[in-house]
């Protein structure tokens, strides 16, 4: 399914002193390595799929640290270095002094077919976010979405890259990108004016930019799309809700506002007075949620899908894997609450719900449902069932209890942690439970609470809330350009905003 083009592996071995590099390259498996971690007194450790081994009894000294370091390029602001015309990224760990103290020299690899899964999307020419978990295959996914727009649709593609990961150390780009030109960027904190940069002076109809991470990277990245630039990027979060609570980064998909609406219009959009809104069109098109190597889950719509989530309504996610023959299959998937679950069915009675727990906190579920005065019909046993509750990592492996229940066609709710917050949100679609009157009370405290900071300079904590009302009380302190923190423990956690 996938064709490794190149590794360079003995490029990487070759920087290593003797009693290193002889027995790495005698493992059996030293084409699969990861990475290889030095730290100063320590045994050197290399890592692979499934399993870690120590490679010499003798621990790691300065001189062996100042080997490696005099064989490979400068480290820059980032402390991260690499190899002339090589993938391969050696990142440092230093003391208080500057001192490196540890090393962690991780394998970069070219890799054809990473985007078969989504090549449609990326020749579609809107513009797409690639989210996922550090080391999940992010960067090599953009590495090839910049070859196949360069090569494959003779696109003008520039690469803003930052630590050289795309294309390569050294002045010569990796031949892994294709045609597609690459822009170093001096320093990390001038990722944001070489974006800028890159479309003014280049005339590019592509920007490829990995890990978007400050507001001046997701501002400059809205200028670039505002002037009809394709966008392929990826930024810090696993899914497109970490991406909206995450104030620095939340523009990329349009920003977050609370709004108070007036008695008529809460009236007609059936609604609480004080809502969440979204400020302005996302900067990218397409989310791509990247769960495994080879499965995604794409909200192809994203505006449509933030304002679903923040109405806590159904939107529609598309899942997409590779099955045993290397094909792409596909299958449309409506969450209960988007950004929550992973997938569900919707069950074929809306009356009463008889619910199967697996690999569910039974415990917390029952205590949070009794909280929100709501009466659970749970059985232990799958045939008295018409809905089958469970986890993210259970579903995943597919037990038998899991088959069982897709075989009888029972609707699956599958959530993506054992979080009360998440289980909340989940009870609250399943029994279409209203949101109580605290919520616009405890948004009113907040409003009411920052302007009084802003008159007085004082502090003011707020009544104990949970989880996700505290969320909200932190976003209007910061529509009000102050700060705010929790405080305490649960159940009587609180907001504290201040100047």
């Amino acid at each position: 399914m996938q064709k490794v083009i190149t590794d360079d592996l003995d490029a990487l071995i070759n920087i290593f002193p003797s009693y290193i590099r002889q027995p790495l390259s005698q493992q059996p498996d030293v084409s699969d390595l990861i990475e290889v971690v030095l730290d100063l007194g320590r045994l050197p450790e290399a890592r692979f799929p499934q399993r870690e081994v120590v490679l010499s009894p003798q621990e790691v000294n300065e001189q062996d640290i100042d080997y490696i370091t005099s064989r490979i390029s400068s480290f820059g602001g980032d402390n991260r270095a690499g190899i002339e015309r090589t993938l391969h990224r050696i990142s440092a760990i230093r003391n208080r002094k500057g001192r490196i103290i540890g090393l962690t020299c991780r394998v970069g690899r070219a890799v054809f077919g990473t985007i078969r899964i989504i090549d449609d999307l990326v020749r579609s020419g809107k513009s797409t976010l690639l989210l996922g978990r550090p080391g999940i295959g992010k960067t090599t996914m953009l590495r090839e979405v910049a070859r196949v727009l360069a090569d494959d649709l003779r696109k003008r593609v520039v690469i803003v890259d930052t630590s050289n990961e795309i294309a390569g150390d050294g002045d010569i780009p990796h031949p892994a990108i294709g045609h597609a030109r690459r822009m170093q960027v001096a320093s990390p904190s001038m990722q944001h004016a070489v974006m800028i940069e890159a479309v003014e002076n280049h005339m590019p109809e592509v920007i490829v930019i990995d890990e978007i991470g400050t507001e001046l990277e997701a501002v400059a990245a809205r200028t670039i799309a505002e002037r009809g630039v394709q966008l392929v990027g990826t930024a810090h979060g696993n899914t497109l809700e970490n991406l909206m609570m995450n104030p620095t980064l939340a523009d990329l998909v349009g920003g977050i506002k609370s709004v108070t609406l007036s008695d008529e219009e809460a009236r007609r959009r059936g609604t609480q007075k004080s809502i969440l809104e979204r400020t302005a069109p996302p900067t990218f098109d397409i989310v791509v949620e990247i769960q495994e190597r080879d499965r995604v889950a794409i909200h192809p719509d994203v505006g449509e899908a933030v304002d679903a989530i923040l109405r806590g309504q159904l939107s529609a996610v598309e899942v997409r894997w590779l099955d045993e023959k290397g094909e792409v299959r596909i299958e449309q998937t409506e969450p209960v609450v988007a950004g929550k679950q992973d997938r569900v069915k919707r069950p074929a009675r809306e009356d009463e719900k008889y619910l199967y727990i697996f690999g569910v906190n039974r415990t917390k579920l029952e205590q949070i449902a009794k909280e929100m005065q709501l009466s659970l019909n749970i059985v232990n046993n799958l045939n008295e069932a018409n809905l089958f509750i469970t986890s993210k990592s259970f579903y995943r492996r597919k037990p038998q209890k899991v088959r069982d229940a897709e075989a009888a066609n029972m609707p699956i709710y599958v959530l993506r942690s054992n979080t009360p917050y998440q289980i909340r949100q989940f009870l609250t679609a399943l029994y279409s439970v209203e949101v109580p009157d605290s919520f616009d009370l405890a948004l009113k405290e907040a409003e009411a609470a920052a302007d009084k900071v802003k008159s007085s300079h004082e502090a003011v904590e707020l009544s104990p809330q949970s989880a996700y009302i505290r969320r909200l009380q932190h976003l209007v302190a910061e529509r009000h350009d102050l700060f705010s923190r929790s405080e305490g423990k649960d159940p009587y956690r609180r907001v504290k905003i201040f100047k």
